[in-house]
């Protein structure tokens, strides 16, 4: 390498969660940190600019335009504001983010496009050439992207969009096509019916939710169908075709051949680790079965002296699990090591769906087959108070409790304010409290919250 070339105490690659936080942190402590974006829209990663702030904010705004109700163009007009609002709103946030590392007096925020060399020294492709940096650590945070199968046309059709390229969209399409089942394509699929699209899911699997509790799992769907959301179940989309201005998709539908047609289509089948065009071979860093970077409980690669964080690392993708990834790493470089993956903790999830949907640990059947004696307790949300209150009698919580130890094991809340209300669930889980302590504690009055005493005394 050239005499010329760089030297920072750590080279981040991607401006992600974790990414951000470990730059700012360590640049606090006086080191030289250069951080590697390759796009400038990109600043504080996927969650402020393409997933959680703009996707939320569509989720308030659908759910005010689903209140006001109105004419089609009057609905038109709120969702063309409310992309318009995600816009100010994303690009605020970036700006805050690039500052928090940019103003940094030992941090360097570069635009390029990172590759490896080996594992000291990354190569940056700028519009003005090449530039090798050299790090004596070297931390991966490049997210992941959306996955797009290989169908016929639907890579050629100009109104295909992934999740990404739909918050995009200034125009509310009347007919939503949505391929994908998971909880991407139900959060858009509740957002867009909820500001008045006629929506239609085409989900290739015989079972809503696989992974969720099968008992939840029905709820959720018969939520859905009751909105006027189309779930096709057992659907293969077999190709794509643009017909003047709309798109068809030929599906087969157990077994029977039909067609869909749609203003636009949101391909959300998923998302794959962000590592081409690394070269990671070059730095030794190897790969998982599923494409990931492999990395051991303190998330350090397979290459001495580089760590990979967030969705890059597979596992669930979500900014708090990044931000947790942080606190490991950081741990391992700046501590001693004793915040591991293994010791994290319950991880809680919402999909913001409506009413929102939240898990935390295990479902009925994979406690069973665990192994473990359960109890287990349901609560119809049409028994909550608070929720009647906001007029959102709708959904099912289910708790999963191990009857040996009176531990929770699990908690699924199909319920308003779900996603505020497991975050406690999953606290007395990490504590080892028993359910016994949420059944008989005082909340406040009225609170989706108090629920969990009516649900927790509901074991049996």
């Amino acid at each position: 390498m050239s005499e010329t070339t760089t030297h920072y105490d750590a080279i981040i690659i991607g401006f992600g969660k974790g990414g951000k936080t470990l730059a700012a942190t360590l640049a606090a402590r006086g080191q030289s940190v250069a951080l590697v974006e390759k796009s400038a829209r990109m600043y504080g990663g996927t969650c402020i600019n393409v997933a959680c702030i703009p996707t939320k904010s569509l989720v308030h705004r659908a759910a005010q335009s689903a209140v006001a109700g109105g004419t089609w163009e009057e609905r038109q007009e709120r969702y063309a504001q409310a992309i318009a609002r995600k816009e100010v709103l994303t690009a605020t946030l970036r700006g805050k983010n690039y500052h928090k590392v940019a103003d940094a007096p030992t941090a360097t925020v570069i635009d390029g496009t990172a590759s490896f060399v080996d594992a000291r020294h990354v190569a940056i492709a700028r519009e003005d050439g090449t530039l090798v940096i050299e790090g004596e650590k070297v931390f991966i945070n490049t997210g992941s992207r959306p996955f797009v199968p290989p169908i016929p046309g639907l890579a050629d059709s100009r109104n295909v969009f992934v999740s990404e390229t739909l918050l995009d969209l200034e125009t509310l399409p009347r007919e939503l096509a949505i391929i994908g089942g998971g909880y991407i394509g139900l959060k858009f699929a509740s957002v867009y019916a909820n500001f008045g699209s006629h929506v239609s899911i085409v989900a290739d699997g015989a079972r809503f939710l696989p992974r969720e509790d099968e008992q939840v799992a029905g709820v959720v769907l018969e939520s859905l169908r009751s909105r006027g959301i189309d779930v096709l179940l057992g659907a293969r989309t077999l190709s794509v075709r643009d017909e003047d201005e709309r798109t068809a998709l030929s599906l087969e539908v157990d077994g029977e051949k039909t067609e869909l047609v749609a203003d636009a289509v949101l391909v959300a089948t998923g998302r794959r680790p962000n590592v081409e065009g690394l070269a990671l071979e070059k730095a030794g860093v190897e790969l998982t079965e599923r494409g990931a970077v492999r990395v051991d409980e303190h998330l350090r690669t397979t290459a001495p002296g580089v760590w990979a964080m967030g969705d890059v690392v597979g596992g669930l993708q979500f900014t708090y699990v990044s931000l947790d990834d942080f606190r490991i790493v950081a741990s391992d470089v700046l501590g001693d090591g004793s915040r591991t993956t293994k010791n994290r903790g319950a991880v809680p999830y919402s999909v913001f769906i409506d009413p929102p949907f939240s898990r935390v640990g295990l479902s009925e059947g994979q406690a069973l087959a665990e192994g473990y004696a359960i109890k287990v307790a349901t609560l119809p949300a049409a028994a909550i108070p608070k929720a009647n209150v906001l007029e959102k009698p709708v959904g099912l919580l289910k708790a999963v409790i191990d009857a040996d130890t009176d531990l929770i094991l699990g908690a699924h809340l199909f319920c308003e304010e779900s996603h505020e209300t497991i975050n406690l669930v999953k606290l007395a889980m990490d504590a080892h409290v028993p359910y016994t302590t949420l059944r008989d504690s005082i909340y406040t009055h009225p609170t989706m919250t108090e629920a969990l005493n009516d649900l927790f005394a509901a074991v049996k």
